[in-house]
């Protein structure tokens, strides 16, 4: 890892099931990543707020309730309004997969399903942040 990236992990709406959220949010801890959890029930604003004051470089949003198709789109839209469209946006749970390829549309840069492993997770997410990070220091100079 270039450097120990900010991570926001989110649980927005109604979904009070949080175990693979903290499962995730541990894993990403101990490759090196700081890690800020937002705990159950948080609005999206709530959430862009976190990862606008956290300075956070990717946010994982853990969703089992089904209402990826409604939320997602608003924390996208809410992080573009807030100047946030810089940070990798990422999706974990329970996603039909038929629902993949609109997520990815709206902004999503991979969604992990049940069945990803943690391994898998961490790994993508440090490639994708230090070759972000590659680029952001090749624009200073």
């Amino acid at each position: 890892m270039l450097r120990p990236y900010r991570v926001v992990v989110a649980k927005p709406g109604l979904d009070g099931h949080d175990r693979g959220a903290k499962v995730v949010a541990r894993a990403l801890r101990d490759h090196g990543f700081e890690v800020i959890y937002t705990g159950l029930h948080q609005t999206i604003e709530q959430v862009v707020e976190t990862v606008l004051e956290e300075d956070a470089d990717a946010l994982g949003v853990s969703l089992l309730s089904g209402a990826h198709l409604t939320l997602v789109p608003r924390l996208i839209e809410t992080l573009r309004e807030r100047g946030l469209d810089h940070v990798l946006v990422v999706v974990g749970g329970i996603v039909p997969e038929q629902d993949v390829p609109i997520l990815l549309g709206e902004g999503v840069a991979r969604v992990f399903t049940p069945g990803s492993s943690l391994a898998e997770i961490t790994r993508w997410l440090e490639e994708r942040l230090d070759e972000a990070e590659r680029q952001r220091l090749q624009q200073r100079g």
